[in-house]
């Protein structure tokens, strides 16, 4: 009976303070999810301990929970107009930011004498981006400009990119050290991939003509939340990628649901408490003592990271000939990083035990980083573009 009342106490403080942290980020130069993460950092159990365990041992539960319904929610802004408008622009600029970030990491690493294998592996984890800060600050500010839209979009694929440079970059490490040659990462990389683009077609498609019917026009939060945790739960099972599922099944509803008038307006309406949640949580599992292992080798991770993503960008925009605002700022908003870097290095560490050391307290570390500056970029980035229009 203790233990549950702590449990309810717990939850119901943080998302009470999630109202204070919405006032204090329109306030204040930090955003909230940068104040939720650094006050999870604060009472997790690196420093204060106040979480109970019973809390934290389910944050899988409510991450995969939290990040389900942000990758539905991005692949429903992934529109037809969208992709008519920008589609040149989504492509060039999130493979420019991937590529660049991938290949500048790798060889700035490289530079400095870090192994060939481990340049590569932190090289393609650097690509991948965090899908629910960007978002939570997009959302926080209330724009709804071409930038804001073009940036969601962006970031929706772009865990796409990153999967697909870290099974390739698994594959020739694996070639490398003569383990299961270069073709086995790849296809498991394919499945990942493949697997979960199908998963969300098969799931999307039967669900764009069934749903809104209840309701005319509107699905209800029943219909929206169940075709989220089908296609969720069906995709870990699977074990392909359930972010890349729930953004495909999104991107089929928003397109082909002619009947619906807004398909996503029920996820929106209950998302906020668990992005509370989500992001304190993240905070806790985070340790600023993970700062001080960084060292040389994750001092340039962090530097070339952010070369790569902006420079990559900003190629991209040109190539596409997007407008200034895009040129000069969308690579500065995709700098937040977050769990999928996190897996990706888990993964590797699993895989190649002799770099398990290097590849985790340069990711966790700079995932600190990430994590609380990565939004405040980002929301200067949107303001800043806002200016220039």
């Amino acid at each position: 009976m203790h233990q549950t009342s702590e449990i309810i106490l717990i939850m119901g403080g943080i998302l009470l303070l999630g109202l204070a942290t919405d006032y204090l980020g329109r306030h204040s130069p930090l955003p909230r999810v940068s104040l939720l993460i650094i006050f999870g950092m604060l009472i997790g159990p690196h420093a204060l301990n106040l979480i109970p365990a019973a809390i934290s041992t389910n944050f899988d539960l409510i991450t995969n929970m939290a990040l389900l319904m942000v990758g539905f929610l991005l692949g429903g802004k992934i529109s037809g107009d969208l992709l008519r408008s920008s589609g040149n622009q989504l492509w060039w600029i999130s493979l420019g930011a991937a590529l660049t970030t991938c290949l500048l990491v790798t060889l700035g690493l490289s530079a400095i004498g870090t192994s060939p294998e481990l340049a590569i592996l932190l090289g393609c984890i650097a690509a991948a981006t965090a899908p629910a800060a960007t978002m939570d600050v997009v959302v926080e500010s209330s724009l709804n400009n071409p930038f804001s839209r073009l940036l969601l979009s962006i970031v929706a694929i772009d865990d796409v990119w990153a999967l697909v440079l870290f099974s390739i970059g698994l594959a020739i490490v694996s070639a490398m050290n003569g383990l299961d040659g270069f073709f086995s990462p790849l296809l498991s990389g394919f499945w990942e991939i493949g697997g979960a683009i199908l998963l969300g077609l098969i799931i999307g498609l039967p669900g764009t003509y069934l749903t809104g019917r209840v309701r005319p026009g509107q699905p209800t939060l029943l219909e929206a939340l169940g075709l989220v945790f089908v296609c969720g739960g069906t995709a870990i099972w699977l074990e392909v990628s359930f972010l890349i599922a729930v953004i495909t099944m999104g991107m089929i509803i928003v397109n082909f649901a002619k009947h619906h008038e807004y398909p996503f307006h029920e996820i929106e309406n209950i998302e906020s408490p668990f992005m509370i949640i989500f992001f304190v949580l993240a905070g806790a599992s985070l340790d600023f003592g993970s700062l001080k292992t960084l060292g040389l080798v994750g001092t340039i991770y962090i530097v070339c990271r952010i070369a790569g993503k902006i420079t990559g960008a900003r190629l991209g925009a040109i190539i596409s000939g997007a407008d200034q605002p895009v040129k000069n700022w969308m690579g500065l908003a995709l700098l937040p990083q977050a769990g999928v870097a996190i897996g990706m290095a888990l993964l590797a560490a699993s895989k190649f035990p002799a770099y398990q050391q290097t590849l985790l307290s340069v990711i966790i570390g700079s995932t600190v980083l990430f994590e609380i500056t990565g939004p405040v970029l980002a929301r200067t980035a949107l303001q800043k573009s806002q200016q220039n229009h």
